[in-house]
């Protein structure tokens, strides 16, 4: 067993993963959609509607917003 086999085979057991990721996440976006938690169509306008005044898409009550970046 030589390098260039196991790269082979490191190779398609990443793509077989990745794809396996990719699916997961294909489902869980469309499932998310059916139940209603999300609507993804909405943040797919973004980037068209990118305006100051435009209304968020999502307006949540402030003690329910996750604050990533320390505020000083």
């Amino acid at each position: 067993m030589d390098i260039r086999e196991l790269q082979g085979y490191g190779t398609l057991f990443m793509t077989i993963l990745l794809v396996i990721v990719l699916y997961g996440y294909i489902m869980y976006l469309y499932r998310s959609e059916k139940k209603g938690d999300r609507d993804f169509e909405k943040y797919g306008r973004i980037a068209l509607d990118d305006n100051i005044d435009t209304p968020p898409v999502e307006d949540k009550v402030a003690s329910q917003r996750d604050y990533t970046k320390e505020q000083n």
